[in-house]
């Protein structure tokens, strides 16, 4: 990732033109596939938004940050599920859904990733990601 991508955008910038402004600079091996991501995250629901948080693209539903992208890792990219920045009840508690697709790896009870190593990871991914994000988004969206 280019190091020179700053956390702080204009706050004059919309949300969708923070993301695209972010990602023209974004330097990754997988750019195609973060935007792929991008692309199957916002199709989920007509009032999911998104941003620039944790110096990375990051996607709202009611104005809440619900799937966060993670360029911090040795290889690929990460996905991080969660309901936002301050704690909830379902922290301690089990996952808040079965995961039917095996796909998320869960930190918390509200809290999980999905890691995607390389091009191919992400289409053998594609389908179950798109079903993992839609459920994330669908059971969180009152959180």
């Amino acid at each position: 990732m280019d190091k020179n991508i700053r956390a702080s955008h204009s706050n004059k910038l919309s949300g969708y033109e923070q993301v695209l402004d972010y990602l023209q600079q974004l330097e990754h091996p997988l750019k195609t596939e973060i935007e792929e991501v991008r692309k199957i995250i916002l199709g989920i629901n007509d009032q999911v938004s998104e941003h620039i948080k944790w110096n990375a693209p990051s996607f709202c539903m009611n104005n809440q940050d619900r799937i966060t992208f993670n360029f911090r890792v040795k290889e690929g990219f990460r996905l991080v599920f969660h309901c936002g920045s301050k704690k909830t009840t379902y922290e301690n508690k089990g996952p808040l859904f079965k995961d039917e697709t095996e796909l998320l790896d869960w930190v918390t009870g509200d809290r999980a990733t999905i890691h995607i190593t390389s091009a191919s990871d992400f289409e053998d991914k594609r389908n179950k990601l798109i079903e993992v994000a839609t459920k994330w988004i669908e059971v969180t969206k009152n959180i």
